[in-house]
Parts: structure tokens; sequence; C-alpha cells
């Protein structure tokens, strides 16, 4: 169920960023999802609320039971946060480094002898956190000329813009459903997490440009994207792109290390039973 944002104050520039909260005013979302847009300037009333929506019922049944217990996340907090976040990214990631080059030096080997001559690495602009744009690095699943085969194939699309799912999608290389199907390709974004274009969680990076967004959608952009995040492990490929949106806002309005630390162990299960692929 796709509900059109109410916007209040329409008459207000708004410009896309971190949402912030009036003061005083406690947003519980797990049935809404609500955002509150930057006003211009200090001296301005800070009433720019923005309703996203119901969460739609197929997510909210599996999502609200455990993203609701956490609070929505005071301002004052976001600094720490933020740091003790980057700190467990870094850590996370130079520590299981033994256990994710070895296998990379391995899957990089099973592409180049399944795909002989062909790059190995899959390189894309993303979306990221306040709209910046970024290099996102994956292995490759599909034949070289998968982008230019894309139209080709659109009246296959099983799903609406601008998602794009055809199945079974004959860009796919045989190897490269294998990783898929694992989420081993996305493992070279544990490089972007090293960079800090990425963090483990968070909203995922899109594609899109942000001119493709409508103006609410912006607020998904308001804190660092992610490898995993709270539309993964409640459906994965399932929702639809309004309830990923949706389900992301509702993230960023409670993020704070326990849930991300939740989200995590919550994506081992899905990796392991490969739900969603």
């Amino acid at each position: 169920m796709a509900l059109a944002p109410t916007l209040l104050n329409k008459g207000r520039r708004r410009t896309p960023g971190r949402h912030r909260r009036p003061r005083g005013v406690q947003m519980h979302t797990s049935l809404v999802a609500a955002t509150v847009l930057p006003t211009p300037g200090p001296s301005a009333p800070p009433v720019a609320v923005r309703v996203v929506g119901p969460l739609a019922p197929e997510a909210a049944s599996e999502m609200c039971v455990w993203l609701s217990k956490y609070p929505v996340r005071p301002r004052r907090s976001v600094r720490r946060y933020e740091k003790l976040k980057r700190l467990t990214d870094l850590t996370v990631v130079v520590v299981l480094a033994p256990l994710w080059l070895p296998l990379m030096v391995l899957v990089a080997a099973g592409i180049a002898f399944s795909s002989p001559g062909a790059p190995v690495l899959f390189t894309q602009k993303r979306t990221g956190r306040d709209l910046r744009r970024f290099v996102i690095y994956k292995f490759r699943t599909m034949v070289p000329n998968a982008e230019e085969l894309k139209a080709q194939l659109a009246h296959l699309n099983l799903r609406t813009w601008p998602d794009f799912k055809v199945d079974p999608d004959p860009r796919v290389t045989g190897f490269g459903r294998f990783l898929r199907c694992t989420s081993l390709d996305e493992l070279p974004q544990l490089f972007n997490v090293l960079k800090g274009d990425m963090s483990l969680v968070g909203p995922r990076p899109t594609s899109l440009a942000p001119e493709a967004y409508e103006q609410w959608q912006l607020a998904r952009f308001g804190g660092p994207v992610g490898l995993t995040g709270v539309w993964q492990v409640a459906g994965r490929a399932h929702p639809s792109f309004v309830q990923r949106v949706q389900l992301d806002l509702a993230y960023l309005d409670r993020a704070c290390w326990r849930l991300d630390l939740e989200i995590l162990v919550r994506t081992v299960p899905e990796l392991l039973l490969r739900k969603g692929t």
C-alpha cells in the first residue's frame, strides 16, 4: 500500500540532508514512519514535519515487533553514536580480514576461470550519505555487456520502476548466480567500509541519481549507507521501493549501536538460509 506523503509547511524551502526533529517532540514510528525536515536558518520555527505514511502490513508484521522496542534517538547522542559506529566498522573489518581476504582471492579466481578475459570487479557510481556520489565495488556476476542488454529485457521486468528484476536473468553467469545466492558478490564493499564510503549497517546505497527521488525520499540519505540494513532482515528482496524507503527512515530515527548489532546478528541467518535472492 503506497500512500502519498503529507507535507506540512509546503511553502518553506527544504534542503536534503540529515533530518531533524523539533525540540520536545517525540515521534514513535513503529507503525508510522515520520521524519522532520531541516528548516533554513537558526531562527526558523522547527515545524516542518513530514509524515511518510503507515508501513506496509507485510513489512510491519515482521519488522515492527523488534524495531519498535528501540526509542527515537535524541539528537544529542548522534555524534557519540557515529564515532562508535565508525570504530566498530573498522574493528570488525580489520579483525576479520584474515577470513574475508583469502575468500576474496578464491572468488576472484572463480570469476577469472569462469569468464576468461572479463573484469573480475564491477564498479558503479552510487548515491551515499548527504547525496554524495561514490564508486562502489562488487564482484562481477553478469556478462560484461549486461547494461547494454538491460534495455532489451525491459519488457520482462517483474517489478515497477525503479526496481528491475528478470527471473531468470540471462545476463547472470553460472558462477555469478552462486555469488548472488550467497551474497559473496558484496565482499569488495568491505573496502568501501574501510574508505569511509559506507558502514556495515545503514540504508543501501543506490545507483539512482538524487534527481530520481521524490523530495520526501531524500531523507534516507541522512545517515551513513551500509552493507546491510533493516529491510534486508525484514524480507530482504521482497519489500517494494517505497516500503524500503519507509523502513530506512524508521531505522534512521532509531539508529543506535545496539540496533546496528541486532541487524548484523539478524543478517547472518538471512545469508545462511539464502532468503530473498
